[in-house]
């Protein structure tokens, strides 16, 4: 129960990640507020944990605030949620990169922002975490706009941990390789596509949500009370070949 009392805040929380990382909390006693842009999809996750839930727009700036507004003190946030619009690079629109910038860089930076001041008008110490994945330091076809997005992920952490860390609010980021949530089964069911892939992780396998969720879980609990401006890797080694 190392989370006994405390509150965390978790996007994207209704798959994937996010859901195996709202059920992890709960498991160890945190009060977790759970958001996503699907009402049934957060009605069974709330069924599931006896999380509190929201339905909310991250490419909604003026929502995004209003929310944050409105939320008691969050000990905890998970920036979780992201998109893919995949184009290749030649067709790229700038509708698209701007829906991946606003949905994966600017709603991290506007939730770290609102919940930090309440944070720190409270006095109270806090964690962040945002995920970013290998493809902040991979070029991957058809990414253009994610893969952007994420090397922004990536250095928007550090930029949080050195301005946050004088309040005792740790900024961490974890980058996963690819995980096995629905989406990624059904990108990455074909061996053929998934074995080269495969080949270049030492471990031989793709990641499991639930493994993603105890890195991000660890980040944002008390045994990591020291780790500050780490972009951890939860890849296999895949980064390293």
């Amino acid at each position: 129960m190392r989370f006994a009392g405390k509150r965390a805040f978790v996007t994207g929380a209704t798959k994937g990640i996010g859901r195996a990382t709202v059920a992890r909390l709960v498991r160890e006693g945190a009060s977790v507020i759970a958001s996503g842009r699907d009402a049934a999809d957060l009605a069974t996750l709330r069924d599931e944990t006896g999380c509190e839930t929201l339905v909310l727009d991250l490419a909604d700036a003026g929502a995004i605030r209003a929310a944050a507004a409105a939320m008691p003190v969050v000990d905890y946030l998970v920036n979780n949620a992201g998109i893919v619009l995949l184009q290749s690079f030649f067709d790229t629109t700038m509708e698209a990169y701007e829906q991946t910038m606003a949905v994966n860089v600017r709603a991290p930076l506007l939730l770290g922002q609102e919940i930090a001041r309440k944070l720190v008008a409270a006095q109270r110490k806090g964690a962040i975490v945002n995920v970013s994945s290998t493809a902040s330091h991979l070029g991957v076809p058809d990414h253009t706009a994610y893969c952007t997005s994420k090397g922004a992920v990536d250095s928007l952490t550090l930029a949080m941990a050195v301005e946050l860390g004088p309040h005792g609010i740790r900024a961490n980021a974890v980058n996963p390789t690819i995980t096995m949530t629905a989406m990624g089964v059904m990108a990455w069911s074909d061996p053929a596509k998934s074995d080269p892939v495969k080949r270049r992780i030492p471990l031989g396998r793709f990641a499991e949500p639930e493994e993603v969720a105890a890195a991000i879980v660890y980040l944002l609990s008390d045994d990591a009370a020291m780790i500050n401006g780490v972009i951890l890797r939860v890849d296999g080694g895949h980064l390293i070949t």
